[in-house]
């Protein structure tokens, strides 16, 4: 699991570059190629990678038993590894051709790898519980949705779909944010969160229903974009993601109110704002139906603002939290668990600088409000104010993964 990490951390922090290099984009329509090269790498090389990252270590745990193929785990990462920059490269410089194809089927050969280890590990298993098959499912339906992405990238070429690629953007982005991210967070986090509170609160009946709610939400959503054409029906599907989410955000403050360690640690704070982050892309997205259906036409400036909160917003703020509450165990494990018990060893929060990640901290909050604030009000020098210090908070963050992979066993 650890190259993915590696991978994750500089694909992040080239999106950083390429945020600020291309700042003057964020002020145009969000279909141009490097806004869409940006949001590919942040969502395939970061958002992606680090999920399946860490399932590999947290499967094995579900299950309480090994994983079936670390030859499919490698092969996994490998395809990723090559397809997501070709991928990226393509719409970069607008290549529809072989980059981007390539990429797209190396991408999904990865996904076809990593289901087959998944799916085999799981039938190996006694452990039938919700989350594996939560889990299961998640990642069907992420294959499913990068087959869609990868005959977007054909239909710009030939003609797959009886309308152009831009008009299944939406559905292409709302089934990868809500379909796989959002459920593929909340699954994970409704176990992380209170196994890091030290938290005693469990609730099955409520997931079930933030499951059941946000897979409504997105069923909901195509049917309405494919068969209805009234805008104001959107606010349906957009009704029952609140409700989930709020549920969720329920689920997490029990967690937090049950929990046994009353200090809470940087990192779980981080994670939690990630939580409450959750609403503020929502909201954003009710303006901009509230706004279509007023004015009949698209708010550039709320589009953009919402998909850049998704991307920079929750999904990295969650994951700069977990990052530091699981790559240090795992390194920690692998690096000293056969002195456990027998000698002195550190923590594995010990394994990172707290300094740097409370700096990484304040520089990723300053620069996602600077950012926002610059993307909503048209802006150019607010905006890269904000790319400037989100640079700052992905390099802070790359020197820590690199510190907590590099470090050598103390001696006893």
């Amino acid at each position: 699991m650890l190259p993915f990490y590696i991978y994750a951390a500089f694909a992040f922090l080239l999106s950083a570059i390429l945020l600020l290099t291309s700042s003057s984009a964020f002020t145009d329509h969000y279909f141009q190629p490097h806004i869409l090269a940006i949001t590919h790498l942040m969502a395939l090389g970061w958002g992606t990678m680090i999920i399946l990252g860490a399932s590999h270590q947290l499967v094995p745990v579900l299950i309480e038993g090994k994983l079936y193929s670390n030859a499919l785990a490698y092969a996994s990462f490998i395809l990723a590894g090559i397809g997501i920059p070709l991928l990226v490269y393509g719409f970069y410089v607008f290549n529809m051709h072989n980059p981007a194809k390539w990429g797209g089927r190396f991408i999904l050969l990865s996904i076809i790898a990593y289901l087959i280890n998944l799916g085999v590990s799981m039938s190996k298993s006694k452990k039938k519980i919700f989350m594996l098959y939560l889990f299961l499912h998640r990642h069907c339906g992420y294959f499913l949705r990068a087959l869609l992405g990868l005959a977007l990238v054909y239909n710009f070429t030939y003609n797959m779909f009886p309308h152009d690629s831009l008009h299944y953007l939406p559905l292409h982005v709302h089934a990868g944010v809500i379909g796989w991210f959002l459920m593929l967070i909340i699954g994970v986090g409704s176990r992380l969160i209170p196994m890091f509170l030290i938290s005693k609160y469990t609730n099955t009946k409520l997931l079930k229903w933030i499951f059941v709610l946000i897979n409504g939400a997105l069923i909901s959503y195509i049917l309405i974009f494919y068969f209805v054409k009234i805008t104001e029906v959107i606010l349906l599907p957009w009704l029952m993601l609140f409700t989930g989410i709020a549920l969720f955000i329920f689920y997490c403050y029990s967690a937090f109110k049950h929990r046994i360690r009353k200090q809470v640690d940087e990192p779980m704070k981080v994670s939690l704002l990630a939580v409450m982050l959750l609403m503020i892309p929502l909201l954003l997205l009710l303006i901009s139906i509230v706004s279509a259906v007023i004015f009949s036409q698209e708010d550039i400036a709320l589009s953009l603002s919402y998909g850049f909160l998704i991307f920079f917003g929750w999904i990295t703020a969650i994951i700069l939290g977990m990052t530091f509450k699981t790559l240090p165990f795992i390194v920690w494990n692998k690096v000293y668990h056969k002195r456990s018990g027998i000698g002195k060893t550190p923590n594995p929060k010990d394994l990172f600088s707290n300094t740097v990640f409370k700096l990484m901290s304040v520089a990723y909050i300053a620069g996602l409000l600077l950012f926002v604030t610059g993307s909503l009000m048209i802006h150019l020098l607010l905006i890269k104010c904000g790319a400037v210090l989100l640079l700052m908070a992905a390099a802070l963050y790359v020197f820590n993964v690199l510190k907590v992979i590099t470090h050598k066993p103390q001696q006893l």
